[in-house]
C-alpha cells in the first residue's frame, strides 16, 4: 500500500468525521427551534416570522449531509477494497457487490449513525415518559380485528426498538383480576395528548372536523366530530358529537377538555 492511498483514505476519513460533526450542529439548531415552536406556537403566526421556514431549512441542510456523508463513506469503501490484497492462487478475492455494500452500509449506519430528524423524534417520545397519551391497541375477535384506542401512562420509551412500554392505569374487569395491564406498543400506536397548562398547544379544530376524543367519565377515546373549537368558546374545552352516541334519534352535543383531544389518526378503524 502506498504512502498516497493511504493519504487519500485518511483525508476521505477527515472529511466523513466533519460530516457528522456537521450533523450534530444542525440537530441542535433543530432541537432549538422545536423547544421554540413547542413553548411559544403563536409566535408564527406573527408577521414577518421566519420560524417554520428557518426549521424546513435547516432540514434540508441535514437530508443534504446525510446523503453526502453516505457518497464519502462509499468512496472509502471502495478505496479500502480495492487496496485489500488478494487471496492465495486458486481462491480470487471475493468482492463487495453491491448489494452487499448496501446492506453493509445499511448496517454501519443503523449502529453508528441517526439523521437528524429521526434522532429529534426518539428524543421527543422518550420525553414522554411519565405522561399520559393516546394508545391504540389491536383487540382480536371473532369476525375481525378491532383497534381500541384509550388512556394509558409511559413508563419507558426504548430507542433501540423504538418501543413504548406503557401502563393502562384503570384496573380490569374480575375476568381478567382486576389489575392495571401493560402494552408494549410502537411508535405509531401513541399519540401525545396537548400539554394540560398550556392551551395554545392543542391544535385550533375547525367545525365539522372529525377528531379522537375521550369520552366524558371514561379512559376510552373515540371519534367525535367537532361543533366548536376550544378557542372560540370562554372555557378551554371542545364541543363534540361522538359517533354512535345516539339518544332519541339524535347524537348530544358533549364537553371534552382540550387536553383530551387528539387529531383522527390516518385510516382510523374501530
Amino acid at each position: 500500500m502506498s504512502a498516497p492511498d493511504i493519504a487519500g483514505i485518511l483525508e476521505k476519513s477527515k472529511e466523513l468525521d466533519q460530516l457528522r460533526k456537521e450533523q450534530e450542529d444542525v440537530l441542535i439548531e433543530i432541537n432549538k427551534m422545536h423547544k421554540k415552536l413547542q413553548t411559544t406556537p403563536e409566535v408564527v403566526e406573527k408577521p414577518g416570522d421566519n420560524s417554520l421556514s428557518k426549521l424546513k431549512n435547516l432540514y434540508v441542510h441535514a437530508k443534504d449531509l446525510s446523503e453526502s456523508e453516505v457518497t464519502v463513506s462509499n468512496l472509502l469503501l471502495s478505496q479500502l477494497d480495492a487496496l485489500l490484497p488478494s487471496g492465495p492462487p486458486g481462491q480470487p478475492r471475493r468482492r463487495m457487490g453491491n448489494e452487499q455494500k448496501r446492506k453493509r452500509m445499511k448496517t454501519d449506519s443503523d449502529i453508528s449513525r441517526i439523521s437528524p430528524s429521526v434522532r429529534s423524534e426518539l428524543e421527543a417520545c422518550a420525553s414522554l415518559k411519565g405522561e399520559q397519551v393516546a394508545a391504540r391497541v389491536t383487540v382480536t375477535q371473532e369476525d375481525a380485528d378491532k383497534d381500541e384506542w384509550f388512556v394509558v401512562k409511559v413508563i419507558h420509551f426504548d430507542k433501540d426498538t423504538r418501543e413504548f412500554e406503557v401502563l393502562d392505569e384503570e384496573p380490569g374487569d374480575d375476568e381478567e383480576g382486576g389489575v392495571q395491564r401493560k402494552y408494549k406498543l410502537p411508535m405509531s400506536a401513541i399519540i401525545p395528548f396537548p400539554k394540560r397548562n398550556d392551551p395554545s398547544s392543542a391544535k385550533d379544530f375547525p367545525t365539522g372536523r372529525p377528531v379522537l376524543a375521550v369520552y366524558p367519565g371514561t379512559t376510552a377515546l373515540y371519534k367525535a366530530t367537532v361543533v366548536n373549537g376550544h378557542r372560540k368558546r370562554k372555557t378551554d374545552d371542545y364541543l363534540l358529537e361522538f359517533d354512535d352516541d345516539e339518544e332519541d334519534g339524535s347524537l348530544p352535543q358533549r364537553t371534552v377538555p382540550f387536553h383530551k383531544v387528539v387529531a383522527l389518526p390516518e385510516g382510523h378503524r374501530q
